[in-house]
């Protein structure tokens, strides 16, 4: 559903780079963020989720404008991630989650998610080239 909604405004390619780039931003914040070791165990990440984090969160930021339908489908979206995020944190603060014998990689889902908001807002500063083409 969410890469099908960045695809819709970013396009096929985009919503590879976009999915990519989070990927990228949910492995480097595990890898620095994460400990090496837990409970004598050497910790490894693994998985898709902090991409898809990356994609909650573009998904409703470029959903915010003054259109009526699309405003109205980033505050029902923006609801739901804003919640997520919110319990990845209170997870991460907890000490984590722990599903038979593995680790929830929680900092990945937020890394992933900040990567996200991180695209968004350095994309809104490029100028548009659409602008320029209508002059």
């Amino acid at each position: 559903v969410f890469g099908k909604m960045v695809e819709e405004t970013e396009g096929s390619w985009g919503l590879v780079l976009v999915y990519l780039l989070t990927a990228a931003g949910a492995a480097a914040a595990a890898f620095w963020l994460q400990p090496a070791v837990v409970r004598g165990a050497v910790t490894v990440s693994l998985g898709a989720s902090g991409a898809i984090f990356g994609l909650f969160a573009v998904s409703v930021l470029t959903r915010l404008s003054w259109d009526p339908r699309k405003l109205l489908e980033g505050l029902i979206l923006g609801n739901f991630v804003v919640r997520q995020v919110l319990q990845e944190a209170q997870a991460q603060a907890a000490g984590g989650l722990s599903i038979g014998g593995l680790q929830v990689a929680h900092i990945a889902h937020l890394g992933g998610a900040l990567a996200g908001v991180l695209l968004v807002w350095l994309l809104s500063k490029l100028p548009d080239p659409d602008a320029k083409a209508s002059r």
